[in-house]
């Protein structure tokens, strides 16, 4: 799909880094997908290649994509030992937030969660990764340590490529963590951070069996 950089203001570099990298997280590019510059520079507005070339580096550099000298990119597969390592890291990081900083958490926050996630049909929710990515997100904010919340950081561009996989290819996944969401939010209000740190280990381990049956499904597919 051909697309204009909405900013103008930015520089081209700039504009195309985003609107390659948007493309890539939202699996419009998906996994093993070949793309050669010229195709690339038609999809994003015809921003010229020098632009498109520096923007693909950067990407190249944050593991997005590989570069192939004369030949074009190719947008990074999802490995299986991958996605053992981001399931590793939340598993280990969201559950410890809730249970040793939950108390930290606005419980107001959680409350418009939950009023959200009751009041819309998952299926019609156009803004459900948005909405994910900002649930967890928040608490994963009740983290002081910057040095955990870096190493967070750094799997949040493959983290997102794997929520919308799943929840686009796994029948019923949206729906079904909504319902995760709402336990998880449950416990948070009535102040149990031991078993809302457990519901949300419950909650990741879902997830982990889901992206892994969408590959296992959808080998063929990318």
């Amino acid at each position: 799909m051909t697309e204009q950089p909405k900013n103008k203001n930015k520089p081209l570099k700039q504009l195309a880094y985003e609107c390659i990298k948007e493309k890539i997280l939202s699996c419009e590019y998906k996994p093993g997908l070949y793309l050669n510059e010229q195709q690339v520079c038609a999809d994003i507005g015809g921003i010229s290649r020098t632009p498109v070339r520096d923007a693909l580096g950067r990407l190249e550099q944050e593991g997005l994509l590989n570069i192939l000298p004369k030949k074009g990119v190719i947008i990074s597969e999802l490995q299986i030992y991958d996605i053992n390592r981001i399931y590793e890291v939340r598993m280990l990081l969201e559950p410890y937030a809730l249970s040793r900083y939950g108390n930290k958490l606005n419980p107001e926050e959680f409350n418009r969660f939950a009023l959200i996630m009751s009041s819309q049909d998952p299926i019609q929710t156009a803004n459900f990764y948005e909405l994910d990515d900002r649930f967890h997100g928040f608490i994963m904010s009740a983290i002081p340590n910057p040095y955990l919340m870096d190493t967070y950081e750094n799997i949040s561009n493959m983290n997102q490529r794997l929520r919308v996989l799943s929840g686009s290819l796994v029948k019923n996944r949206i729906a079904d963590t909504f319902a995760e969401h709402m336990v998880i939010i449950d416990s948070c209000l009535e102040q149990k951070w031991d078993k809302a740190a457990g519901d949300m280990t419950a909650h990741l381990e879902k997830s982990r069996i889901a992206t892994f049956k969408m590959i296992a499904e959808n080998k063929d597919n990318f």
